[in-house]
Parts: C-alpha cells; structure tokens; sequence
C-alpha cells in the first residue's frame, strides 16, 4: 500500500515509520505543522525520515487548529465546561487532515503512533480495540473515528505490550529520537498549565466563591481558572464547618459563580451527551457495556437510553469528577463504540450512594 506516516518528532511515530517501511509498504512522512514551537519537532522528523529512507512533507495545519482546537479549548473553559482538546484535534484535525489529503493525493491509509488495536469484526466493519500496552492505551482518544476513517488507519504499536520495547527498538534501529521524552497529554498546554494559555486568551472577570446554601466564601478572577473537582488553589480563608477539604462542585459562567463543596457533591449518577458518533453500527437506545470519561480512567458499567430527544447515559455506579465538556467513550468490552460529549450531570439517586457516603 501506499502508506502516508505521521511523523510528530517522537519515539512512537519514529518505530511507526520504520515498521511501515519494513512491512513493504511505500512510505512517506507527513509532519503536522499545529502550533507554535512546532521547529524542533520539524527537525526531529526530519531526522527519523532520514533515518529510516523516506521522503518528509510537512503540512501546515496552524490556521485548522487554531479554529478547530484552541479556540474549542478556550470558549469551552470560559463557558465553564472541561474540554477535552485531544479527542477534537483527534476528530477536527489531525485525522481529518491527514486522511482527507492523504486520500486526495492516493494514498491507501495513514499510520500513526498510537497505541490502539484494528481487528476485523465478523459483521465486516475494522474495529477499534485497546492496546496491548494498557498503561499507554489510546483507545479513548480515537473514539472519535468513524468506521470510514478505520478503514483508512494503521495502529502499528497497537500489539506493544511495553514502552521500553518501543525504545529497544529505537535504539536497535538506529533512530535518533530512541531517548527522547514523551511529549505532554495535550501539547500546546506549557508547564504553566492551562491558566498560563488561557491568560492571554481570557481576560480575568471578579466573582463569587459560594457553597450549597449559596454562602458566599471568598471571590475569584475567572471561572476559566477552575475545574470541577478541583480541591487545591481555591483560596478560601473561612474554613468548612465539618473541617473537611472543599472541592469546586459547578462552574455557573452566566453568573460568573464558583460552586463548591464536599467530595460527595461530586458524585454523578447519570449525564446527559450530544453529538454521539460510533466507530461502527450505530449504538441504540439501549445499548449497555462500558463507558470512559478519561483518557486513563477506569471504564464503569453503563446504559444508554433517550428520553423527549434526550440521550442520557446511567451509570451503575456512582463516578466522580464527571464534568459538562469532557468526551465520554463507549466500550463493549475491549472494542470502541463511539463517543459522544457531556452537557450536563446529575446527582447519583439515594439508592446508588453508599451509606458512608
């Protein structure tokens, strides 16, 4: 086949290359150009297509990810939601770039350095299941793709069992990036966090800090520089009444309010989601299996229903930290069905929460 190979600059991408050529394919590297600081990353692509005997182009992707990304990531934290930045440059950019031209230009797929399993399903459709390497799975990330996009993708680390193994044979290849370290979960995020992207982004906007009875404890600068669930940095002087630690419970952006509250506020027992997309038949109403709201979380027990337009996903048991904005994944047991995002949570009923709780 001829293979388009995503060359990020990284040891992953780097042995995703190498694998492609040794498999007899006809390779060529495709470096995304996506943000600022992208000129080391260029270089370090360059070098592994040298190394490995392939052709590198480089595609300027900049103006799509501003528009389709970090514009996403900054109205969504200053609407007080929990973006997942990832799964939309999954779905908005890098696929859709890579793919969409790739095609054009009469390659037979792409290949990437994630890690995640493709396997024929006996219905005839690929499907999408969890790497070998349950430490660095990347199933959640591309629950975003649809089958036509599956049909079109190479996973090659996707049977690695060990990071380590990816780096030997780095190093046994020859490749000049075999030690250099993994990048951050979302790249264009600095060691400032997301407060210091959002600071020349949002402008800071007084508010309250209120708990449950509508108290007010304190004042902030901005809700974008909370998340729900988010127990340090509050700055709360008026200690809790019971002594326990406090917790950002709800970003309320129309009234520029703070919630917060006790760990067992954060409970959630079902959300409601829009946009479901599936990476193969369609999930129906009353699809069960598991479901993901993290890139490494823990998959929980779940079941989808739709009531007056509605889709609610039921948990089977109470979850923390479930926001409005993060992507939820759908899972039959190893196997991505698709994914759909969060608009709003609701409290667990008093038969789901246990009694210490």
């Amino acid at each position: 086949m001829r293979v388009a190979v995503a060359l990020s600059g990284g040891v992953d991408s780097a042995v995703t290359a190498a694998r492609v050529v040794e498999a007899g394919h006809e390779a060529m590297g495709v470096h995304l150009l996506l943000g600022a600081g992208s000129v080391p990353e260029t270089r370090d692509a360059r070098a592994v297509a040298d190394a490995v005997g392939i052709r590198l182009v480089v595609w300027d992707l900049r103006d799509r990810f501003e528009d389709r990304v970090l514009d996403y990531f900054t109205t969504s934290y200053a609407a007080g939601r929990t973006p997942n930045p990832c799964l939309r440059c999954n779905r908005e950019v890098k696929f859709r770039g890579l793919l969409s031209r790739g095609i054009a230009e009469g390659f037979d797929a792409v290949a990437t350095g994630h890690y995640a399993r493709l396997e024929p399903a006996p219905d005839g459709s690929i499907g999408l299941h969890r790497a070998a390497n349950t430490r660095k799975d990347q199933s959640y990330v591309l629950g975003v793709l649809s089958q036509d996009d599956l049909r079109h993708c190479l996973f090659p680390l996707g049977t690695v069992t060990t990071k380590d193994e990816v780096r030997e044979e780095a190093e046994r290849r020859g490749l000049p990036v075999a030690h250099k370290p993994d990048s951050t979960d979302i790249c264009f995020v600095t060691e400032g966090g997301a407060a210091e992207f959002l600071a020349g982004r949002l402008a800071d906007r007084q508010g309250d800090i209120v708990d449950a009875r509508g108290t007010v404890l304190g004042t902030h600068h901005g809700i974008q520089h909370f998340t729900v669930g988010q127990r340090k940095g509050l700055g709360l002087r008026r200690p809790a009444d019971d002594g326990k630690p406090r917790y950002v419970t709800a970003l309320d952006a129309a009234t520029n309010t703070v919630h917060v509250g006790q760990g067992r506020e954060l409970l959630v027992g079902q959300v409601d989601v829009e946009d479901l997309s599936d990476t193969g038949t369609a999930l129906g109403p009353h699809w069960r299996g598991l479901v993901q709201f993290r890139a490494h979380g823990r998959a929980v027990p779940a079941r989808l229903e739709e009531a007056d337009g509605q889709l609610r996903v039921h948990f089977a048991e109470p979850v923390s930290g479930v926001a409005p904005g993060q992507f939820i994944v759908f899972y039959d047991a190893d196997r991505v069905r698709g994914a759909a995002e969060i608009v709003a949570s609701h409290a667990p009923g008093p038969s789901m929460v246990p009694e210490h709780e």
